[in-house]
């Protein structure tokens, strides 16, 4: 009798693109239908669940999806707790602080006010180092901030730094690289070790 198929979430946006580029080069091809969110490989050795981002943690901590394809940051602002299976060479960036370009430097010693949607990266960091933030959780455009007055710094994750710069801002500090990882549910990685471990041989480097 045949076995189901192991079930992985994987994150809309162009991580999936990259994601099916690199699955495809092991033989692993999929495809979804327009407006599909769930596909298989055409072996049938997975099902494939395409979901936000953000709730990607959601599903393979609800056992959903046994595995899931994601960044780091997604992982730690998820405060869950997974099994991190192996990681990947594309799609990596990191974690920077930036302010105006044009700005009046502030002691390190005081509080620092920080507009980011990585809050808990953000304050565990500076945790660390001693030094006391507010934070200001945005969703979205945190690199108008500082233009408008709302926070002297911003944390974001950065690949290029041409957002950066059409907004007047540079960066002041690297917090941490960021990697994309595959991650399990434990419980489903011990249910499943074996057939994980042969989809991870065949998807290795």
């Amino acid at each position: 009798m045949n076995k189901e198929p192991l079930t992985i979430a994987l994150p809309k946006g162009r991580l999936f693109e990259q994601v099916q580029e690199y699955f495809n080069t092991k033989g692993l091809n999929f495809k979804f239908e327009k407006r599909k969110l769930i596909s298989y490989d055409e072996e049938g050795l997975l099902k494939i669940y395409l979901v936000k981002n953000s709730d990607l943690p959601a599903y393979v901590n609800a056992g959903i999806a046994g595995l899931g394809v994601c960044g780091d940051d997604v992982v730690y602002e998820s405060g869950l707790d997974f099994y991190k299976l192996r990681s990947f060479d594309f799609g990596g960036t990191r974690l920077a602080m930036a302010a105006l370009k044009e700005r009046e430097e502030e002691a390190r010693t005081r509080e620092l006010t920080i507009a980011t949607s990585y809050p808990a990266m953000t304050r565990d960091y500076f945790h660390e180092q001693g030094i006391s933030v507010n934070i200001i959780k945005l969703k979205g455009s945190v690199e108008l901030a500082p233009s408008l007055g709302l926070a002297p710094y911003i944390v974001d994750l950065v690949e290029t730094g041409s957002t950066l710069k059409a907004n007047g801002l540079e960066v002041v500090q690297d917090l941490m690289n960021i990697k994309v990882r595959m991650i399990a549910n434990r419980s489903y990685f011990k249910l499943n070790y074996d057939r994980i471990n042969d989809l991870l041989e065949r998807i290795g480097d």
